[in-house]
């Protein structure tokens, strides 16, 4: 097949080559007129912004780390679902509180249509008083959301293979964490948030 070249080629965008923008996405987004609710993870933690498009580039009204977990709450895993959710609980009150009321999720290219991590984050920020709509097939468990399936593959680890529970759960153990007990911390922490002031 011959490689198209000449006046009638035409070089896509720069951040449509790298990956980086879905644009017809981005239309229908925009055309909306609503806010944008992204999220994104790192290697160590989930970040939660509310943008407002516009034509300089978007502007941040809400950013919030989940960071501020451990730094507040003593939180160990910065980077899965409950501190998705717990993270998008804080966004969403920042946000009420400062007159947002409605945002769009924006999925962009960082993940694939049936992710759990950003779904998790809109739950938690639609706990919050912020309307975001969400299909009820994205919907995650509230189950994983509390982070059971954590506490129960600890459990079995802790049982059946001693060594690599101690592994992979160092960070907990280390803090003086028991895995087991995820949940009832994560209630404990949700509680702690939404008696804040934002």
């Amino acid at each position: 097949m011959a490689r198209a070249k000449g006046p009638r080629f035409i070089v896509p965008f720069r951040r449509r080559r790298e990956g980086r923008t879905d644009y017809s996405l981005r239309k229908k987004l925009l055309l909306s007129g609503k806010p944008l609710f992204v999220v994104r993870r790192s290697n160590r933690y989930v970040h939660v912004m509310i943008t407002k498009p516009d034509i300089g580039g978007d502007k941040t009204l809400v950013y919030v780390l989940s960071k501020i977990l451990a730094k507040k709450y003593g939180w160990v895993n910065l980077k899965n679902l409950p501190a998705a959710y717990l993270t998008g609980l804080i966004a969403g009150l920042i946000a009420k509180s400062r007159g947002i009321k409605e945002a769009i999720i924006n999925l962009g290219h960082a993940w694939s249509k049936n992710a759990s991590i950003p779904f998790a984050a809109a739950m938690g920020a639609r706990d919050a008083g912020l309307e975001i709509p969400i299909g009820e097939e994205a919907l995650v468990d509230e189950s994983r959301i509390r982070g059971e399936h954590i506490a129960n593959y600890a459990k079995l680890l802790k049982e059946t293979d001693p060594e690599l529970y101690k592994r992979r759960f160092s960070r907990y153990l280390e803090a003086g964490i028991n895995p087991e007990d995820i949940p009832k911390i994560f209630e404990e922490t949700k509680e702690k948030i939404l008696k804040e002031v934002w």
